[in-house]
């Protein structure tokens, strides 16, 4: 339409050219031009695409909103009837639509992101449990091909070691119930369902596997959850997260800090001479202090380019640009960027890898100290001496039930 609203100024343009030149100039005094308007068809033809691009952006915000309202941390009786409204919203739009869509939380990535095949998760919301039941609790990830490898997995391995207990999961962050709920169709249960689904099966030993990090407010709000079942299942035992007891400061470290560690080091596979950053996320909990701890850990057992960080930058000293410092400082020129979390969810694909930048990997690239950095998009979970350190867990909460 541009092309042609330009060729018709160009014809009329042209054509006073030609009526100035055949015409009289003598004596002629200067005019004012008039001004001229567009042809009829060419403002009818602008006025429909401007109609037409604020209707585009209308649905783009209808969707953005639908979105947005299940961008929550909290179920209620509307939130299925919400994820089905979203998903079909989104549906609905064509390919430059979807584009659009941007809301407080929603963008084009909610629905419009590949992250793997779904069908390939198994939830574990099914009854038929049974007296005895692992409950293993992660804070989840909307990442399916993440929750098939760091999840699943390691539900996957104690299951294969307690055939007498059945496993079940459940996820901390409704957010992320939501989000898989709307996008792929998987019922996930959160913590106040897998324990309805326990007392309603007549579950009688309970034991709680967090796939948490550390006794952090995950750790915390999951306690509270079960306090409120205490009365309604006969045994409940809660099993250690990953890193075990906090301790007290910095210099305390612990078996299982240390069975992490030369897991992670392994895997990742860095020569001596490339810089190893584990990024965290970081919590302005007590349990933070757990950060700083496997970063002595680290130093204690040889390894010396291993740097731990955090995206929240706590405790302090983890910060992206903090650990820049202190990889420019021991003189390292080639940096690999690794997640230090049990799932390569969002955080690893975005805050570390991410074109962003504030991404860790753009902040490395810009500071112009280095002269490669690379990433590794793997979480812990999926690594196999971290599974049997869940595996040992589990036990130790099985042998306090008599």
């Amino acid at each position: 339409m541009k092309k042609k609203v330009l060729s018709l100024l160009f014809s009329a343009v042209l054509a006073a050219s030609m009526l100035s030149a055949c015409g009289e100039t003598k004596d002629v005094a200067p005019s004012t031009p008039e001004k001229t308007e567009e042809p009829a068809e060419v403002q009818e033809e602008v006025a429909e695409e401007t109609e037409e691009v604020a209707d585009d952006q209308a649905l783009a915000d209808e969707c953005a909103a639908l979105i947005d309202a299940i961008y929550v941390q909290t179920r209620t009786d509307e939130t299925d009837a919400q994820c089905k409204a979203a998903k079909e919203a989104w549906d609905a739009l064509t390919d430059a639509q979807k584009e659009l869509v941007e809301g407080e939380e929603a963008d084009p990535d909610y629905f419009g992101r590949n992250t793997g095949d779904a069908s390939l998760d198994d939830p574990l919301n099914q009854d038929n449990i049974g007296e005895n039941e692992i409950l293993v609790v992660s804070f989840g990830t909307s990442f399916n091909d993440s929750r098939v490898k760091d999840i699943s997995s390691v539900e996957k391995i104690i299951a294969s070691f307690y055939p007498d207990w059945t496993v079940r999961r459940a996820f901390t962050a409704q957010i992320i119930i939501n989000h898989v709920q709307a996008r792929d169709e998987e019922f996930i249960d959160n913590m106040d369902q897998a324990l309805e689904r326990a007392v309603a099966n007549g579950v009688k030993n309970l034991v709680v596997q967090p796939t948490h990090l550390m006794h952090g407010a995950e750790y915390d709000e999951l306690c509270e959850a079960l306090a409120n079942y205490e009365d309604k299942i006969e045994n409940i035992v809660v099993a250690e997260p990953l890193l075990g007891e906090v301790g007290s400061d910095a210099t305390v470290i612990n078996s299982d800090k240390e069975a992490v560690a030369k897991a992670v080091v392994a895997e990742a596979n860095v020569p001596e001479d490339t810089a190893l950053v584990l990024m965290g996320h970081g919590t302005s909990h007590t349990a933070k202090v757990t950060y700083s701890q496997m970063q002595t850990t680290m130093e204690k057992m040889g390894y010396n380019n291993v740097f731990v960080g955090t995206v929240e930058g706590e405790p302090e000293g983890t910060s992206a640009e903090e650990i820049v410092e202190k990889v420019k400082e021991a003189g390292y020129k080639k940096v690999v960027l690794r997640p230090f979390m049990v799932v390569a969810g969002d955080h690893a694909n975005n805050d570390m890898a991410g074109d962003d930048e504030d991404s860790w990997l753009s902040i490395f690239n810009a500071s112009g100290e280095f002269d490669s950095v690379d990433t590794q998009i793997e979480g812990l979970g999926r690594i196999d001496a971290v599974q049997s350190i869940y595996v040992q867990h589990t036990a130790d909460a099985i042998a306090q039930i008599k």
